[in-house]
């Protein structure tokens, strides 16, 4: 069986999303919603990794109930739950399986902009940039656990979902 091309940012790209996974499902309750706002943390790691995922900056709709609140420098209007940000790492998990899935050597070199033309990058040097992002933030929300509660979860060295 032959591997496919990009299957190595898949297994660490994955690895990075289990690992922000697993700092939302070990957050207690009293945790959630406190002046470090790990909630608002997770959310904002989602909000970017989907938008970053999106092959076109501009055809980019975050799924409901979320808002484009991160584009206008606010919090959103509301705490959003843990469920909902679960989900919500469900629905960019996909969304990363199937960008890196599909691609090839040539959609790996399109350029990609975003709406304010401030950024371009190759797909595959925004997968990286995308990569780093949700790595920092994974462990910001680790670092709080550990402060507030002396545990986070364990390192991730690969994903275990197959691309």
């Amino acid at each position: 069986m032959t591997e496919k091309p990009y299957n190595f940012l898949w297994n660490q790209f994955g690895a990075s999303i289990n690992m922000l996974e697993n700092a939302i499902l070990a957050c207690p309750a009293d945790v959630w919603d406190t002046d470090k706002k790990f909630w608002y943390n997770a959310f904002h790691c989602l909000f970017f990794l989907d938008y970053y995922l999106t092959r076109k900056a501009e055809e980019f709709i975050p799924p409901a109930p979320f808002t484009f609140s991160e584009f206008e420098d606010q919090l959103p209007e509301r705490t959003y739950t843990k469920a909902e940000l679960l989900e919500y790492v469900n629905y960019c998990r996909k969304k990363c399986r199937e960008l890196v899935a599909t691609l090839t050597h040539d959609t790996a070199a399109e350029i990609w902009t975003n709406q304010s033309k401030t950024m371009h990058f190759s797909v595959i040097e925004l997968a990286l940039y995308n990569m780093r992002h949700v790595q920092h933030h994974a462990a910001q929300l680790n670092l709080i656990l550990r402060q507030e509660t002396n545990d986070a979860p364990e390192w991730v060295s690969k994903t275990d979902l197959i691309l």
